[in-house]
């Protein structure tokens, strides 16, 4: 992975947004664009809903649903993500376990680490880009590159998380 292959998936990201079918288009392109960088066995967004967060995008929708739902609740790994705003990235299957309470169904699809990545808009929380792969996988030059697809999600994000007409 070089600077030249990440702008040329960055740029045919940032095409996609202008064609049809928004916002999983976007969300899709992001998803190979990641996959073709780094590599991944799951990729999900969440966008802030309430006091929760949702599903917008997966791509393991089988086990992790579109639309599927997730209280906010206080802990140390939100307290990292949404109150600081910082990439948190788990690099074995115990700091899995001490983020999420799904943590055995994240290890049972052969995900031992991951990269959270917090999207604002606004100086406001509005979701995350996750990232999940075996352990061991992510570090912090991997976590930059998924942070560089940020922007191209506020839109869609946005778009995500109006009510439907």
């Amino acid at each position: 992975m070089n600077a030249t292959d990440i702008l040329a998936e960055l740029a045919r990201c940032t095409a996609a947004a202008g064609k049809p079918g928004q916002p999983n288009i976007v969300y899709g392109a992001i998803d190979a664009a990641v996959q073709k960088l780094i590599g991944h066995r799951l990729f999900t967004c969440l966008i802030v809903d309430g006091d929760e967060v949702s599903r917008v995008y997966s791509s393991n929708p089988t086990a992790y649903k579109v639309s599927g739902r997730k209280p906010m609740n206080r802990t140390p790994w939100g307290d990292h993500v949404i109150k600081q705003r910082k990439i948190w990235i788990a690099r074995n299957a115990e700091d899995i376990k001490w983020a999420f309470f799904d943590h055995a169904l994240i290890h049972s699809l052969g995900c031992d680490s991951c990269v959270n990545v917090p999207v604002v808009y606004d100086d406001e929380f509005i979701g995350t880009i996750n990232v999940l792969h075996e352990a061991n996988w992510f570090d912090e030059a991997k976590a930059a590159v998924i942070a560089a697809f940020v922007p191209l999600v506020i839109a869609p994000y946005l778009q995500s998380a109006r009510p439907q007409v």
